[in-house]
């Protein structure tokens, strides 16, 4: 094997797994193509409030403009655009700019993402299955996405209704626990008693029934 082969290294960042609330917070998307569409529509799917900058965009794309989904400057960039922003994602077609965009964001402290570039990411973004409440968030650092993708599918399939269900019986449940339930170790007990049932016993009970199975009729 050729010694330049043979010590070859494949380096990834670290990255520190986060889910982030991005309600009503600004997010910039800068390009206008497909890879800016994919984008979007991700944040679209987590409340963000998403502006986006470039001088020509897609058809989607503007037909979220026109819905009032996003806020679309038909323009070049510009570092003004990063003014009051939560997150970047720089996914134009050309390097120079998006190596740019990311070094204004590091100048104002802001994190960015550089598509297909992990050495300019502060964050990256997963493949994701999100059957709500449940949300799964997949990332080989950067290095397979191809493989991301395959592990999403695979644990889409596995994510049945019946794991919805229970999922959300079970949410409302834990929530009227820590509500109603003062005592820290009978919150744990209950807590261990509900999880140690089946779930199939759990979504025949549906809620009202599981309440009541718990926690007693008076609550």
């Amino acid at each position: 094997m050729n010694s330049k082969h043979s010590k070859l290294s494949i380096k990834s960042n670290i990255y520190y797994p986060i889910f982030l609330d991005i309600t009503k917070k600004p997010c910039l998307v800068v390009g206008g193509g497909r890879v800016a569409e994919r984008k979007v529509s991700v944040l679209l799917k987590f409340n963000g409030i998403i502006r986006l900058v470039s001088p020509q965009i897609s058809n989607t794309l503007k037909r979220y403009g026109d819905k009032g989904r996003i806020h679309i400057s038909l323009k070049e960039y510009g570092e003004e655009d990063l003014d009051g922003v939560a997150l970047v994602f720089a996914a134009t077609n050309v390097e120079s700019l998006n190596e740019r965009i990311y070094n204004d964001a590091v100048k104002k402290n802001i994190p960015a993402n550089v598509v297909d570039n992990p050495s300019l990411c502060d964050f990256i973004v997963p493949s994701i299955v999100k059957k709500d409440p449940i949300i799964i968030a997949i990332s080989t650092s950067g290095m397979l996405p191809f493989l991301s993708k395959r592990l999403r599918k695979d644990m889409a399939e596995g994510i049945t209704r019946d794991y919805v269900r229970y999922a959300n019986i079970v949410g409302r449940l834990r929530k009227l626990l820590i509500m109603e339930i003062k005592d820290k170790k009978l919150r744990q007990s209950l807590m261990k008693e509900i999880m140690g049932t089946d779930v199939s016993v759990i979504n025949n009970m549906g809620f009202k029934k599981a309440k009541e199975t718990f926690f007693g009729s008076e609550k």
